[in-house]
């Protein structure tokens, strides 16, 4: 049996294969939950039960050693980076958990720690979607972060805030830059893949042309990474934008309370005129009733 590695389309057609069948296993997850739990329990857990899924999906397939419905569809294998066996139950396990479980984490514990950081800040408790029943029944560990945030100085929290704004949004340029290498020349659709080095072999050669085939994945690559940098440069410009209009707001509520204390002071003045005047007033008066 020829063994050969695997090409881009094959790669993609077995991952979009991959997310249907999960996509079908989470409509089906969310029917039984809310025939049994009701529709708020399963918005206050749907990323938990999603997650539980996915894991059982990767579970049953990868780390068992077989195939997954993707990769069977398109005939690969996965192999280890010699590309002569088959990956180890530890890389097996640590894809599992960099393709799953490790975005899962990154994201409900970067918003619980901006959630954190918005409560010392505006002095008010936000709500958001992503954050669960159960998320506000503190670990120790977010005791002692809540402790670390509060002894913050107001400048230190906002700095923060801005830092994990940036984090969450490199994380994505990052998945967009690997996509873009991808299309234009690359073997690892996921970012998991790389991290582990875990690449496919292709069982039987597919009847198009790889050179043709590769070459338009060349153009889509160069079209992503413009795209791309396009995509930054709009959000850089947009965060100078606002960092001009927080400075701008900042500018007018002084002017605004400077204008109040003025206005303020300008009316104890009229007041204690006005007082003096009438005290007067009634001492003319009085001093004529006596004569």
């Amino acid at each position: 049996m020829a063994l050969s590695c695997a090409n881009r389309p094959q790669l993609i057609r077995s991952s979009q294969k991959d997310e249907q069948f999960q996509g079908s296993l989470r409509g089906q997850a969310h029917e039984v939950c809310q025939a049994f739990a009701g529709a708020k329990k399963w918005l206050q857990w749907r990323k938990e039960i999603e997650l539980f899924f996915d894991l059982a999906y990767y579970c049953l397939t990868t780390f068992s050693g077989y195939q997954t419905l993707g990769e069977e569809y398109v005939n690969i294998v996965q192999v280890d980076s010699s590309k002569r066996k088959v990956p180890s139950l530890f890389q097996r396990a640590a894809l599992i958990c960099c393709h799953t479980l490790l975005p899962y984490l990154l994201d409900k514990e970067f918003v619980r720690l901006e959630h954190e950081l918005h409560i010392e800040t505006d002095g008010v408790r936000l709500s958001h979607s992503g954050l669960s029943s159960g998320s506000h029944r503190r670990s120790w560990m977010w005791k002692r972060v809540h402790r670390k945030i509060a002894a913050l100085s107001e400048q230190q929290k906002k700095t923060l805030i801005k830092a994990v704004y940036i984090v969450r949004q490199s994380i994505a340029f990052l998945r967009r830059l690997h996509l873009a290498i991808f299309y234009m020349n690359g073997a690892f659709y996921h970012l998991a893949k790389r991290f582990t080095g875990i690449n496919y072999l292709r069982v039987r050669r597919s009847a198009g042309d790889d050179q043709i085939v590769n070459r338009s994945y060349t153009l889509l690559g160069a079209v992503s990474l413009f795209h791309l940098l396009l995509l930054l440069w709009v959000q850089l410009n947009s965060f100078q934008q606002r960092q001009e209009a927080q400075q701008k707001w900042k500018l007018l509520r002084r002017m605004s309370y400077q204008r109040r204390n003025a206005r303020s002071a300008e009316k104890n003045v009229v007041r204690r005129n006005l007082s003096i005047y009438v005290t007067t007033d009634e001492l003319q008066k009085y001093v004529l009733d006596i004569q």
